[in-house]
């Protein structure tokens, strides 16, 4: 993940500065875990392009404080709302308060996730039943809650994982299942959806460089390996993938998916 500490690098890279095209200026976003990592980078990406942004967190408190000034310090509407993506009246109290702060919603993005690994033997009922709040249902209830607000034009991506196409790691098989399934919550959505004008996208990630995964980390070499590029991505790789989806750009765009992996799936 992004560490705070790492916001003023990202901002001497330019991201953050305001230096892009206001594609998205007047348009209000929502990001799921986005206090952290790539969705902190995403916030940050949608902010660029001139979105206000809310971002929900469980734990990171300090680091979403810190996001939140760093996007109010480049001129945007941004809120932290302390919520759990497990928990059913968090979601929808997060979607509430999102368009209470910022006046409505256009962009959802469901990044929320957690991962756990075992192999299936040894995998606990409360484990399974943790990747699925969280990881499935947690962004079937965010588009559930963020639908009545969302207007022509409106988005809504969500963040899935390479490895729902190419297993790699064994005791990842019941995470990867979870990321499996928003690809058919993908594309019924995008089906449901698509007479409002509202366009439904699932960025999937390779290995990105994180706190939970780094790019110095014990089995990188490994997942470099399994890349064409040989290298990780960084935050910032995903978030432009994301950000692009949400601008008019991409209005013809939906029920895709936008896998950023290096090539690990060429």
């Amino acid at each position: 993940m992004v560490s705070a500490s790492r916001l003023p690098i990202l901002r001497r890279k330019g991201i953050g500065k305001g230096l892009t095209m206001q594609e998205l200026a007047g348009k209000n976003a929502l990001v799921t875990g986005g206090a952290r990592g790539i969705g902190a980078a995403i916030a940050i990406a949608l902010s660029e392009k001139g979105a206000n942004v809310a971002i929900t967190y469980e734990r990171s408190a300090d680091s979403a404080e810190r996001l939140v000034r760093t996007i109010e310090e480049n001129g945007r509407k941004a809120v932290a709302i302390k919520a759990d993506s497990a928990d059913p009246v968090a979601i929808q109290r997060s979607v509430d308060e999102t368009v209470r702060a910022l006046g409505g919603l256009d962009i959802l993005v469901n990044n929320a996730a957690i991962a756990r690994y075992n192999n299936i033997a040894d995998f606990t009922v409360e484990d399974i039943d943790a990747l699925l709040a969280v990881n499935v249902r947690g962004p079937v209830l965010a588009a559930k809650a963020a639908i009545p607000h969302l207007k022509e034009g409106g988005r809504i991506i969500t963040i899935g994982s390479a490895g729902a196409d190419r297993i790699a790691g064994v005791p990842g098989t019941v995470y990867y299942m979870t990321k499996g399934a928003l690809q058919a919550f993908n594309r019924g959505l995008a089906r449901e959806l698509g007479a409002r004008d509202i366009t439904v996208n699932l960025v999937q990630p390779g290995s990105t460089n994180t706190d939970s995964n780094p790019e110095t980390g014990e089995f990188a070499d490994y997942q470099r390996g399994l890349s064409a590029l040989g290298r990780f991505n960084q935050p910032e790789d995903v978030a432009a993938a994301v950000a692009f989806l949400a601008t008019p750009t991409a209005r013809q765009i939906t029920g895709t998916i936008l896998t950023v992996d290096g090539g690990a799936l060429a």
